[in-house]
């Protein structure tokens, strides 16, 4: 059907749909020069944990692929370039009472729509404070857990995952907002939220790649169709945060059981051209495919010693 019979109809345009990630992934990094398609993890069933306590009584953490900033590490600011540098290998955790600078240079996020000068759009921990001031949760967790970003699932389920579940066990966390970025941060959380889930910590990804999470299955989802980078809602725009993670907490009391999805009604744009544009090889020349694959080494070779010294 043409894109012209949208206006007869009153039908949404062909591309105002959510994004297909891995399709577009794969396709990217194999017009950049790799050859072996990457295995994103898939699932057809997940566990699922209902909410022990009423939300008004529980204690709920949130769990971000978000970093720590560190002067140290390079431009890691409003805009920045992609940074491996910034990247972090190890579980870290936060006290929730203090206030954080958390970036997410290190990660894919779509730098053509979204800047990151807001870390409201990633890391609700404001939100979720003024949540459990109202009342509406019963406490905000002593920490916050910061999941590195890894494309080993093998990391991920054996290393990573049980690492947070024992920290939360340690906080006598209830329930758990998972918030990723980039396509792979998605998978990461999706990994974690299953991981909890079967451990008894009832969990909620807000996210923006609706095709990972679901591709892995998890307990519950809240979709947010907005640019990579603003999981937890628009950017200086308070009533869109707080909507958003009003959304997921509604989520974790409703949810009537496993891979339960639920979509935002926010939209990022009128107009969804912004869609076209994230690693959309068919918007790029040879030259800029090249270009991008000097880039992708270099920062490679950058968290390879990030990691390395972490070791």
């Amino acid at each position: 059907m043409a894109d012209s019979d949208s206006d007869t109809f009153g039908f949404a345009a062909q591309i105002d749909e959510p994004i297909a990630y891995m399709a577009r992934t794969r396709a990217y990094y194999k017009a950049i020069g790799y050859d072996t398609p990457y295995r994103w993890a898939h699932h057809t069933g997940a566990p699922f944990q209902p909410l022990r306590r009423p939300l008004a009584r529980a204690r709920v953490a949130i769990i971000t692929t978000a970093a720590p900033f560190d002067p140290a590490r390079g431009d890691q600011g409003p805009g920045a370039a992609y940074n491996g540098s910034a990247k972090f290998y190890q579980v870290y955790d936060g006290d929730t009472s203090k206030e954080h600078d958390l970036r997410i240079s290190h990660i894919a996020y779509d730098r053509v729509h979204t800047s990151a000068d807001d870390s409201g759009t990633w890391f609700p921990l404001p939100q979720l404070v003024k949540a459990s001031a109202s009342g509406r949760v019963g406490e905000v967790a002593p920490r916050f857990f910061g999941a590195p970003t890894n494309r080993s699932h093998r990391v991920t389920i054996e290393t990573d995952a049980p690492e947070i579940l024992a920290r939360c066990q340690a906080d006598g966390v209830d329930a758990a907002v998972l918030v990723p970025n980039c396509p792979v941060c998605h998978q990461t959380v999706s990994l974690v939220a299953r991981h909890l889930e079967a451990g008894g910590i009832s969990t909620v990804v807000m996210g923006c790649a609706k095709d990972i999470v679901e591709f892995a299955a998890v307990p519950r989802f809240l979709f947010s169709d907005f640019p990579l980078g603003n999981s937890a809602g628009k950017p200086r725009d308070a009533a869109s945060q707080a909507l958003t993670l009003e959304l997921a907490l509604r989520l974790l009391e409703s949810a009537p059981g496993p891979q339960t999805t639920m979509q935002s009604p926010l939209r990022w744009s009128d107009d969804p051209a912004w869609k076209r544009d994230y690693n959309n090889v068919e918007t790029m020349s040879a030259d800029e495919l090249a270009r991008r694959r000097r880039d992708f080494d270099a920062q490679k070779a950058a968290a390879r010693k990030v990691r390395d010294s972490a070791a």
